[in-house]
């Protein structure tokens, strides 16, 4: 079973359609209770986040209804007749699942902590994976109907659990030569929190293992000013470091040009049959160099051979 708080609040049985809560009271209220279902929630504290600007003058009443929603919502045709799973206990309210649900907040919570130890011992595969799955699972909005002190918080730790996956996702990226999807990453991370340090780095470091050094540049320019204009301070240590390490490695040079490789077979067709007739001279600044002359000098005429010369004293003119 998978429960899903962000988006649309669902539950996803195995083998079965998913189930959807519509109402935003009942949601705020599921959310909480899920969340914290291991020592369950005071009944003013869910009253509260149902009606945070003010509970209404029948809210005891009003707030037993809404858990009825939720208590309907969570019940399954296997839970036996009279056994629900959210049951009210000492002035809380507590809820119970499955203990092979899973929820997609506390899902990506445990992803990006794993994925941080994968990077930190170079495991960038698996690194890149649990994070991109965190990414995944906080797509969307936290009950976007709904606000409040305790949904804004939640909002909060989970925009922050969101900017640590992109960025681990980016890092273990760019490590594995995957540019695309680390730049992508990043820009996602400085979009989301146009004055986090750590996302510009992550920027920083994408155009880097690219190549593009200018790019990574422009990036630190555009957090010094940011920074600057809006916050009036100068970069952090970390960062300062990143970018004096950026000025001291020089720019790439572009890759040879590679030989081209001729076919064997093709260069056969440019050999000289040697026995075809005379080779063809090959010259250099001493003359031919594929027909060796005497030391007489290049203009000289080679000795002739001793064969040669028995072969003329056969020959006689017929004056003789």
């Amino acid at each position: 079973m998978l429960i899903r708080l962000v988006g649309l609040v669902t539950i996803e049985p195995d083998g079965a359609p998913p189930q959807h809560l519509s109402s935003a009271q009942a949601q705020v209220a599921f959310a909480r209770l899920l969340l914290e279902r291991t020592g369950g929630t005071e009944r003013d504290q869910l009253a509260e986040t149902v009606w945070p600007e003010g509970l209404p003058d029948t809210w005891a009443s009003a707030l037993r209804s809404v858990v009825s929603r939720v208590r309907t919502f969570v019940t399954t045709p296997q839970d036996q007749p009279g056994v629900t799973p959210l049951i009210a206990q000492g002035g809380r309210y507590v809820l119970r699942i499955p203990q092979d649900a899973a929820v997609d907040v506390e899902c990506a919570e445990t992803a990006v902590a794993e994925a941080a130890e994968a990077y930190a011992e170079g495991a960038y595969a698996v690194a890149q994976q649990l994070a991109a799955g965190a990414v995944s699972n906080l797509r969307g909005s936290f009950l976007p109907s709904h606000e409040g002190d305790w949904v804004n918080a939640v909002r909060e730790q989970l925009e922050e659990l969101r900017l640590k996956a992109l960025e681990t996702a980016s890092l273990s990226s760019s490590a594995l030569g995957d540019q695309h999807h680390a730049l992508r990453y990043a820009e996602e991370a400085v979009r989301r929190a146009p004055f986090r340090e750590s996302a510009y780095r992550c920027r920083m470091a994408a155009h880097t293992r690219a190549g593009n050094r200018a790019e990574a540049l422009r990036s630190y320019q555009q957090l010094r000013e940011v920074l600057a204009e809006e916050l009036g301070i100068d970069p952090a240590p970390e960062t300062e470091a990143a970018y004096l390490d950026l000025l001291r490695t020089p720019e790439p040079r572009p890759a040879a040009r590679p030989f081209a490789v001729l076919d064997p077979f093709l260069m056969g067709m440019f050999e000289v049959d040697r026995a075809a007739g005379p080779q063809p001279c090959s010259l250099s600044d001493h003359g031919c160099v594929t027909h060796p002359t005497s030391a007489a000098g290049p203009s000289a005429p080679a000795a002739p051979s001793a064969s040669a010369s028995a072969s003329a004293s056969t020959v006689t003119s017929p004056a003789a």
